[in-house]
């Protein structure tokens, strides 16, 4: 009888809740001027970055010359993009805003459960894939610029997405570790022979140590004050990387790194290599399909191992340390541990990355891990969505797959002269997409999250449920 009321009481105060209103139509004259207002700004800022360029003429002497075309596009490009937003992308968010607190629904449910398989299946096939529509010549451009160099920041996302997404601990030095890796199986290849399959591990062992040492002196710190120092360790390797110059070899850096092998077969075009034991014509893409193959195993793991770990107990810790650390303390968590391990299996998933960066390159220098780096991997975190799996994977596709898309776009020099280098403005581009997603999406791509235990029913957690910022 009591259920009976309950379930009556629930549905008169379903039936009388407020329905969202709808918002009124957008103000035209209000957007003409809000985009009006947007391009002057854009056009005072852009002025003397764009506007207006540097040269050398044939004296040798400085040169100013004048962009006023490419200055005039983008500006107009920005208002458009300001009157659109005004008037079609605005009213939607008051509309969202307005909207009653409810879970995932249905069709997320079914995307969830669906996409992931199709995900995993399109990557395994994608050589494949590839070499069917591409071709030999041109398959080594889309599995190495795009599959192998999209799948390391995926695999760096995901190990940044544990002390981030998971722990609550901002990392801006998570870049140190990748080059420990790096530079671990460089010197160890180099200077002892050991093969890539003893020191992938061992790489890995050695972030994670370094993981360690940078856990003890920040326990105690959190928000801005454990930034910086992450910051300036980050910073400390790389002068250390530089100037340690008969260990690193400075800024030369490291060349002759050895490349993995297949069970002792080299992909070279000798008589005891890969194509000739096989009876292959020689190209290089056989060592490409390789290093695909395994940069895919190692993401995969590090994404198999994050999902095992967020269920145990530690991964419960890291999450409950992330919400309100007084509190995990209360409730008897050791949070030195649970701040250690963060730390170390971050680290760890970085030195498994860069270790695979070195034996991908053959030559590594310290300026294949400066504070960019750790800035992007970091970006990629939070747009996708702090402590979302496939999120960080998503936003490591658009963003570094877009990077990669802007080298062949040949035929905006028609639109903008041959000069033009759409390479030179992909950080424009890139703070232009943060600043859309934080206004569109300000959780990141994947707001919902899943609990990591349920009692009976798993249900996704909806983004306004969750806590501003985390996951």
């Amino acid at each position: 009888m009591l259920r009976r009321c309950e379930v009556s009481v629930l549905t008169q105060s379903a039936g009388n809740a407020p329905k969202a209103k709808r918002p009124a139509a957008a103000d035209i004259p209000s957007a003409l001027s809000e985009a009006g207002l947007t391009a002057f700004i854009a056009f005072l800022l852009l002025l003397p970055l764009i506007g207006f360029k540097t040269g050398v003429n044939g004296r040798n002497e400085l040169i100013l010359t004048t962009r006023w075309q490419l200055l005039a596009g983008i500006t107009a490009f920005v208002g458009l993009a300001r009157l659109l937003f005004a008037i079609f992308v605005s009213p939607y968010l008051t509309q969202r805003r307005q909207r009653p607190v409810t879970m995932a629904s249905p069709t997320r449910e079914w995307l969830r459960r669906h996409v992931i398989p199709f995900a995993i299946g399109f990557v395994v096939l994608y050589p494949g894939i590839v070499l069917a529509t591409a071709g030999f010549s041109g398959g080594v451009k889309w599995i190495d610029n795009f599959g192998i160099q999209i799948l390391i920041y995926v695999m760096l996302g995901w190990g940044l997405n544990i002390v981030v997404g998971l722990a609550g601990l901002l990392d801006l030095g998570y870049v140190a570790f990748y080059a420990v890796g790096a530079y671990s199986y460089a010197l160890l290849a180099t200077n002892f022979g050991l093969t890539f399959w003893i020191l992938l591990p061992l790489a890995g062992i050695l972030a994670s140590f370094w993981g360690i040492m940078l856990g003890f002196p920040v326990l105690r710190l959190r928000g801005d004050y454990l930034a910086i120092v992450t910051l300036a360790f980050g910073e400390i390797i790389r002068m250390v990387l530089i100037n340690w110059v008969d260990l690193t070899n400075g800024y030369a850096g490291i060349s002759g790194i050895p490349r993995p092998t297949f069970f002792g077969l080299p992909f070279t075009a000798d008589d005891d290599g890969f194509a000739a034991v096989f009876g292959l014509p020689f190209t290089p893409l056989y060592r490409t399909i390789f290093l695909y193959y395994i940069i895919l195993a190692l993401a995969l793991l590090t994404a198999f191992v994050t999902v095992r770990l967020r269920r145990l107990p530690v991964g419960r810790a890291w999450e409950a340390l992330r919400e309100d650390e007084v509190a995990c303390r209360s409730l008897g968590i050791n949070t030195t541990n649970t701040k250690l391990t963060a730390f170390a299996m971050g680290a760890m998933f970085a030195g498994f990355a860069g270790s695979f960066f070195a034996a991908r390159q053959g030559f590594i220098s310290p300026e294949s891990f400066t504070f960019l780096e750790s800035a992007t991997i970091l970006s990629i975190v939070v747009l996708g969505g702090m402590g979302s799996q496939i999120g960080v994977a998503i936003a490591a596709v658009v963003m570094i797959g877009g990077t990669e898309i802007m080298r062949d776009l040949d035929f905006l020099k028609k639109i903008f002269g041959e000069t033009f280098d759409p390479t030179q403005y992909r950080m424009l581009l890139f703070g232009l997409a943060m600043v859309m997603i934080m206004v569109w999406r300000p959780r990141g791509l994947i707001s919902t999250r899943d609990p990591s235990v349920v009692l009976h029913e798993r249900k996704s957690i909806s983004a306004e449920l969750v806590k501003e910022g985390h996951g």
